[in-house]
């Protein structure tokens, strides 16, 4: 049985998704070797979200040297939001763990986001990665407190990075979420709205080795104020939970 699945969003990441498969291949098999670990098996899931370059041709390359890859297309560029998605609905492990594809999050963290699930109550839902001294820009990082600032006032979920793509959550618990596009962005909320825990852990940051990031400061401020909108409104609108018992 697998039981982590790994899942990357790619768009145009020829030249970081090669090196970045074969990172998580070494931490993951180091982590299987542990008799002490409760993960045992794992697989890679890349979803291609519409690429223009060779990022599924990198990754098939390197299908007879690792096994475990998995690789999902999609024909047109969807979003991260619905390649998280494809991917979580394709994968066979319990927990699944995200990272972004253009290499900045370092795979060494992911033991820590895995360590807490191991036996962990059923109402964890996730542990989500809070970046340590970003590697970008300063206009990006300046951009992003702002927008975290805003959301964790109006949302109260405690949250201090959520554009951090390094996490480990439930399947199961993903799978009960209302979808729409940049929900991944939200997921803390979601989850918390839904009465899971969610906890949080320092990553590392790593610069960008290729490619040119998918994001501007602009874009993600105009979509990410309906967004907000849309979330506080599904908050608000959640029944409040009755206990349910067969008999």
């Amino acid at each position: 049985m697998t039981e982590i699945s790994i899942v990357i969003p790619v768009k145009d990441e020829a030249g970081n998704a090669g090196p970045l498969t074969r990172e998580i291949a070494e931490v993951m098999g180091k982590l299987a070797q542990n008799a002490s670990n409760k993960w045992s098996s794992y697989e890679i899931i890349f979803v291609d979200d519409g690429s223009s370059d060779a990022t599924s041709t990198e990754l098939l390359t390197l299908r007879d040297e690792l096994p475990m890859i998995r690789i999902l297309v999609h024909a047109l560029s969807f979003g991260q939001s619905r390649a998280v998605r494809s991917g979580v609905q394709a994968a066979k492990g319990d927990i699944i763990v995200t990272l972004d594809g253009d290499g900045q999050n370092d795979p060494a963290d992911i033991p820590k986001l895995l360590e807490p699930f191991a036996n962990a109550p059923s109402t964890l839902g996730m542990i989500a990665g809070e970046r340590a001294n970003r590697q970008d820009k300063w206009s990006k990082r300046a951009a992003s407190r702002a927008a975290n600032r805003i959301r964790c006032w109006a949302l109260d979920d405690k949250a201090k990075d959520t554009g951090c793509g390094l996490k480990a959550f439930r399947r199961d618990a993903f799978l009960e979420l209302p979808f729409f596009d940049h929900m991944h962005r939200y997921l803390i909320t979601l989850l918390q709205r839904e009465g899971y825990e969610v906890r949080f852990v320092p990553v590392g940051h790593r610069p960008r080795n290729a490619g040119a990031s998918k994001y501007g400061n602009w874009d993600r401020f105009v979509v990410g104020i309906s967004d907000l909108l849309g979330v506080i409104w599904l908050k608000r609108r959640l029944p409040r939970p009755t206990e349910i018992k067969e008999i």
